[in-house]
């Protein structure tokens, strides 16, 4: 048994992979191609924006998001502590510095109840993070944006396809982030994102960052990247694309299978009021978790743990809260355990890891 089993998944695809391939081959304009523009155009409609730009990886987009509204020195962006690095990162790759907001334990999310408690004269924006596939408190933390003349950018690198009353993730923001990585919900085979806006002017600035800060070939208005998306990779995510909500079908199925079998003898996730959840991670609380963790090894049960550390616990970041100061992330980072669910996965399987947890 495998954690995530990207083998399984590109047979499942090989047939239209192989077609958009070999119209990419035919063509040979490897980098933005035709396909980048049409899996913007599609990926606009799916979550509902006006805009899509795809990117090179979900961090290069948080990064463009970051300095395409002009975030430097001096400022300060409220983020989540528990979290992949990269929407702290970047915000102290353009000079910021990273202010981090304790989470609720239901969700694991930023807890949007404390938030305006940490907003100072030099705070900009918020990055929340809809991790492990569902959304934040987006009408509190909007509500307090436009109040204090903030932004808000969603990295929303697990949770493309969620939604929270009726709106995907991606389009409740200033700027929306996803990543494309090969095990999230909806991944391509490299690294690549995308970063989706309402706003026409935040778009056309994101299009010139990507591109060595050009909106046109030759005339540089601003200090960018090379951060586009390869157009391979464009074709495969859009070979994919008509088949993801019957995806994100399985992965939600799997996962209620996992909460009728494991109610009453563990913490399963918490769907949060208005929200639908895409199950990038499937993720229990444990007391012992380590513990747990290696019985299930012993039984072949491959698990996995998002994340053991907090980002204020990460030496990079030692100087940005103390210790004990955010205690709700700290506890979610010894208790949690993922288990495995992907598409795919076999009821035969799902059993073996499921009397593994109840032996």
């Amino acid at each position: 048994m495998q954690f995530n089993d990207l083998k399984t998944e590109h047979e499942r695809f090989k047939e239209a992979i192989d077609r958009r391939l070999a119209a990419l081959f035919a063509h040979g304009q490897y980098i933005m191609g035709p396909e980048v523009r049409e899996l913007e155009d599609e990926l606009g409609r799916y979550v509902g924006v006006a805009h899509a730009i795809t990117v090179k990886s979900g961090t290069s987009g948080l990064e463009l998001a970051l300095r395409a509204l002009d975030v430097g020195p001096g400022d300060e962006v409220i983020t989540t502590p528990f979290s992949w690095i990269s929407a702290a990162e970047t915000i102290a790759l353009c000079g910021a510095r990273p202010v981090f907001v304790d989470i609720e334990p239901a969700g694991f999310n930023l807890d949007a109840a404390q938030v305006e408690r940490a907003v100072t004269a030099r705070t900009r924006g918020i990055v929340p993070v809809s991790l492990f596939g569902q959304l934040p408190d987006f009408a509190r933390l909007s509500a307090l944006a436009e109040r204090r003349g903030l932004f808000v950018i969603e990295d929303g690198a697990q949770s493309f396809g969620a939604s929270q009353a009726g709106r995907r993730s991606g389009s409740l923001s200033t700027i929306g982030v996803t990543s494309f990585f090969p095990t999230k919900p909806f991944g391509c085979f490299g690294d690549g994102g995308a970063l989706f806006t309402n706003d026409s002017a935040l778009s056309d600035k994101l299009r010139a960052l990507r591109a060595h800060g050009a909106a046109e070939r030759g005339q540089h208005t601003l200090v960018g990247h090379n951060a586009r998306l390869d157009t391979l990779q464009a074709a495969i995510l859009l070979a994919k694309l008509p088949r993801l909500d019957a995806e994100l079908d399985e992965r939600r199925r799997l996962a209620r299978h996992y909460d009728d079998a494991l109610a009453g003898s563990y913490r399963t996730p918490v769907l949060l009021p208005g929200n639908s959840h895409v199950y990038a991670q499937y993720t229990l609380r444990v007391a012992e978790r380590d513990r747990l963790a290696a019985r299930l090894a012993e039984a072949g049960v491959p698990t996995a743990v998002y994340y053991r550390r907090c980002l204020h616990e990460q030496p990079v970041f030692a100087g940005c809260a103390a210790r004990g100061s955010l205690p709700e992330a700290e506890r979610a980072a010894r208790e949690v355990l993922s288990l495995p669910l992907y598409p795919g996965l076999s009821a035969e399987d799902q059993k073996r890891v499921i009397d593994a947890l109840m032996r």
